[in-house]
């Protein structure tokens, strides 16, 4: 596995470091979010997957997008799981994601933002979505001041995951503008 300063450099090397986002730089909001994620007690695979959560692109952000013929290069470099969670985030629907949240099944299918296929998902790493995803978006919501953004599905995600998850979100909600 590769070591944190090694994952950074990886966004150097590929052009992805300076990249404006939510009013700070790409690679310094995957750190925040890495960091977020790692106090939260994740493992190391979901902790690299939260740094490169957003390296495809995504619904939202397509400041920087790694072409798609480089995901086994990736996967080699951070590991297929890691890889498969930050794919699942950056190429998911978050409609068809955001309607499962209160769930509880063993396969979630999210519809593929691009290709309009579903993607089964197991439990495990639906939970591991939802938790990168809600930790990605608390660490940015109060720079991005989109509060009203998807809120009832956060408040569903932190509730299903509860603990810090649903700390964090009412410690960074309470900073809401009224």
């Amino acid at each position: 596995m590769p070591t944190f300063k090694e994952m950074t450099q990886y966004f150097q090397d590929v052009g992805a470091d300076d990249v404006p986002h939510t009013q700070k730089s790409y690679l310094a909001h995957g750190i925040g979010v890495y960091t977020d994620i790692k106090a939260w007690g994740a493992d190391e695979d979901l902790c690299h997957a939260a740094l490169f959560h957003s390296i495809y692109g995504t619904q939202i952000f397509q400041g920087f997008v790694l072409p798609i013929d480089r995901r086994e290069e990736l996967k080699e470099f951070i590991g297929e799981r890691a890889e498969w969670l930050a794919y699942l985030n950056c190429f998911m629907d978050r409609e068809t994601f955001d309607s499962q949240a209160s769930d509880d099944k063993d396969v979630y299918p999210i519809k593929h933002r691009e290709a309009g296929e579903m993607m089964d998902v197991s439990r495990k790493d639906f939970d591991d979505l939802v938790c990168m995803h809600l930790c990605d978006w608390l660490e940015q919501v109060a720079r991005s001041d989109m509060w009203d953004y998807r809120r009832d599905a956060y408040r569903r995600m932190a509730e299903r995951l509860g603990g810090i998850a649903l700390e964090s979100f009412d410690k960074v909600y309470a900073e809401a503008p009224v």
